[in-house]
């Protein structure tokens, strides 16, 4: 009976119910990127960071197994193509790391933020979505295509183990001691342990991201489609989001749409539950001028390097892919700048 339901409501549905874990647990775990930097910078206390390690290790260690063992088929992945697009990836990660700390956050992070109320996460994930698509096909792409298109090479595969020359087996075991060595590292941390919360939220979201490869790559995955097999994002998604919410009758919910759905269902549920959820406006017009700008520079980011912390970060990086180490190298980067410019610089 399943097989009579179209792939894209498999996708869909599997893909709010997965957002939605991944909305209440990161909100009640405090995972964000740009929270665990500044813990790591500011406050020496890489608890957060570790989490963010430790759901990236069993990610790779989950997608290696659903690749070996449910025949994901991770060359449909925009991450493992021939062409390393360097420029872009770099280029758009910076802005995307720079947005991100303007913000207070990624845009994972925006949406969970609006689950608890913050109107100033909604005005961000507001301009976000426009401008990926200003991005994508917009009066910015011309910009984004002239100044990146020729800043690329042709790896022929962008995986570790493929780079590496070796055979399958020997790419599986790359993938397998990749994924160990960062569970280890992060299990290093005595005080990353003892917290339950952090640890277990962690051990979800990665589990969480191998099910996102699953749902697109095996339960609702139609051969007959071109689509790109992908895990969780939230750059184009939002603006996908938006796009639909307008245009609901003409187009068709995906698991990306369905995953941005979920995630605020989810934070709200989280926010509810532990007396959190409050409206919050902003500040003064300069918050807002941060905002707006930081938004932008996210939405076109994001765009521009194919991904944000979660797409680039957690999904990319469990196929081992070098574009996606390079980046979220790029993210880090432009965010610790961002930082340097609105802390730093003041103290």
């Amino acid at each position: 009976m399943l097989d009579m339901v179209p792939a894209h409501l498999i996708r869909a549905a599997l893909g709010l119910v997965l957002g939605a874990l991944l909305g209440m647990v990161a909100r009640r775990g405090r995972f964000c990127t740009l929270g665990a930097i500044e813990d790591a910078v500011y406050a020496r206390d890489t608890r957060r960071a570790r989490a963010w390690l430790l759901a990236t290790g069993i990610a790779v260690l989950g997608t290696q197994l659903l690749e070996t063992g449910d025949g994901l088929d991770l060359a449909r992945s925009i991450y493992t193509g021939p062409r390393l697009d360097w420029g872009a990836l770099i280029l758009g990660g910076t802005m995307f790391g720079l947005g991100m700390a303007l913000v207070g956050t990624c845009s994972f992070g925006a949406l969970l933020r609006l689950g608890g109320g913050d109107l100033r996460a909604l005005l961000v994930l507001l301009v976000l979505g426009l401008s990926a698509y200003m991005a994508i096909s917009g009066i910015t792409a011309l910009a984004r295509v002239t100044l990146t298109q020729s800043l690329s090479l042709d790896l022929g595969a962008q995986r570790l183990g493929a780079l590496l020359g070796l055979d399958r087996n020997g790419r599986i075991a790359v993938s397998l001691v990749a994924g160990a060595i960062l569970c280890i590292v992060a299990l290093t941390g005595r005080e990353f342990r003892q917290s339950r919360r952090l640890l277990v939220g962690a051990v979800v979201i990665g589990c969480v991201i191998v099910a996102g490869w699953w749902t697109n790559g095996s339960a609702g995955f139609d051969a007959f489609e071109t689509r790109a097999v992908g895990s969780f994002s939230f750059a184009r998604p939002v603006g996908d989001t938006l796009l639909y919410a307008m245009l609901a009758s003409g187009t068709t919910i995906d698991f990306g749409v369905a995953s941005v759905f979920g995630v605020l269902l989810g934070s709200f549920a989280a926010a509810r539950r532990a007396g959190e959820f409050h409206w919050e406006a902003p500040d003064d017009a300069r918050e807002v001028k941060r905002h707006l700008l930081g938004a932008f520079l996210m939405g076109t980011g994001g765009v521009t390097a194919l991904g944000c912390t979660i797409g680039q970060g957690l999904s990319g990086l469990s196929t081992l892919s070098v574009g996606s180490m390079l980046a979220l190298g790029s993210i880090l980067v432009g965010a610790r700048a961002g930082l340097y410019h609105l802390v730093d610089r003041h103290t």
